[in-house]
């Protein structure tokens, strides 16, 4: 028998697999779709360290080393005030709280805005919920990852949130995940935009543990006809958690999608982002900011699909590497022959702030229309000297005057973040940083 990348992992999901059929497989339609998930795993493996699109993240091999597979005790529950820590300060919210995968209602938000429904992936799987069906996996597809199709198959709990046609949810919709145990994790959000809608979406994971800890989300959102979503995704874990997080969207005609990725602390997070702008009129905005030290490894890897002519994508990603850190950065541009008139602009720059910190980049621009405005690029220096100078002539201590220039740097990333506390949330930590 051959064996693949991951194999003692696969060994142990396809054991808890058969020892929670029965509660994994009460829907058929949705059993059909793990079992075909699990038959890929056990036919291709995960990832292995010449794959091409883990090339520099051996996310395998890290989750063999340090987490434990098997299935294993519920952790601990948090009090009321750690999880309130958890949360961003000042963030007006509807907060829908998960720990350790399973929801927890005292400490969550009663959604009571018309137009707006919440139900958990469970419920709305015992329920017959038409968007469990119409969603789970249709636009992630286990047959394109190995993490999604491990997601597939043993992600029993999540977010399902439907927004109604024309509805305008004045407050984010806040997905929070709180891991409090040495193990895996994964959770499935099924969110379904209606035309004409309105909703901002933000989710955070974090960790309770010093023992190294893995998540697996995934998040499939349908963004129908005139609707405007916003997503944001921030993470700042422990510098022992692993985290995964795939973000599958589609667009309908003339609407607008929004993505924010902040990612500041954790072992080792891969961010997959991937935007089929399917009708005319679409627009798609992605900004990334990945703020690093200490041993701290992220990937950010993205992709977005012109199908349809008349549409528009801006992508903006910037990185700071301190001490021994790792940044790394894929985007992925595809304009299909349908695609005329298309406007697709992508951008990634660095900075390294030691000899030690390595940045991977590698932006990819693929065009089959002739008619089009694109353009793809990346840089990575270290600060500039003389700006720097100039700032610790005029008085001004180094470590501030680096904070002040890297502020600069970050600053058209934070304000494409819009949400107030959000933005000090995020430069609270680059200057708690960089003034240390």
């Amino acid at each position: 028998m051959k064996k693949f990348a991951g194999q003692s992992i696969i060994d142990q999901l396809s054991e808890r697999f058969e020892a929670s059929k029965q509660q994994l497989t009460s829907n058929a339609a949705i059993a059909d779709v793990r079992q075909k998930a699990l038959n890929h795993l056990r036919e291709n493996g995960l990832p292995h360290p010449k794959a091409e699109e883990y090339k520099f993240t051996n996310l395998t091999k890290a989750l063999e080393k340090h987490i434990n597979f098997a299935l294993e005790a519920e952790g601990n529950m948090p009090t009321q005030e750690q999880v309130a820590q958890l949360r961003i300060s000042g963030l007006d919210a509807y907060f829908l709280t998960f720990i350790n995968g399973k929801f927890v209602a005292e400490f969550s938000d009663e959604i009571k805005e018309d137009g707006v429904s919440f139900s958990t992936l469970s419920e709305a799987i015992e329920q017959g919920n038409d968007l469990a069906e119409k969603h789970f996996d249709k636009l992630s597809k286990s047959t394109e990852d190995a993490f999604v199709a491990m997601n597939s198959v043993l992600a029993s709990e999540g977010a399902v949130i439907e927004v109604k046609a024309n509805a305008v949810i004045q407050k984010p919709i806040y997905i929070q995940c709180i891991n409090t145990r040495s193990s895996d994790v994964h959770t499935k959000n099924l969110i379904d935009i209606g035309q004409n809608a309105q909703v901002t979406i933000l989710e955070k994971v974090d960790t309770l543990q010093a023992e190294p800890g893995f998540s697996n989300v995934v998040n499939e959102i349908s963004v129908a006809a005139g609707a405007n979503a916003k997503y944001y995704k921030i993470e700042n874990d422990t510098p022992t958690s692993y985290h995964i997080s795939n973000v599958h969207v589609t667009q309908g005609k003339d609407s607008k999608f929004t993505a924010n990725t902040v990612a500041l602390d954790g072992a080792m997070v891969r961010n997959n982002l991937d935007i089929k702008l399917e009708a005319e009129g679409c627009e798609a905005y992605m900004n990334g900011l990945y703020l690093l030290n200490g041993k701290t490894h992220v990937d950010n890897h993205t992709t977005v699909d012109h199908t349809k002519p008349n549409a528009y994508s801006n992508e903006l990603y910037k990185g700071i590497m301190d001490d021994q850190s790792r940044g790394v950065f894929n985007g992925k541009i595809f304009v299909r022959q349908d695609a005329q008139k298309t406007n697709a602009f992508q951008s990634n720059k660095n900075i390294l702030l030691t000899d030690n910190a390595t940045v991977n980049t590698k932006p990819q621009l693929e065009i089959w229309a002739d008619d089009v405005k694109c353009s793809h690029g990346c840089t990575t220096g270290q600060l500039d000297k003389d700006a720097l100078f100039y700032l610790m002539a005029r008085g001004i201590k180094k470590d501030s005057a680096m904070a002040m220039l890297l502020h600069a740097f970050a600053s058209d990333v934070i304000e494409n973040l819009e949400l107030e506390p959000v933005q000090a949330y995020v430069e609270a930590i680059i200057t708690a940083r960089l003034e240390k």
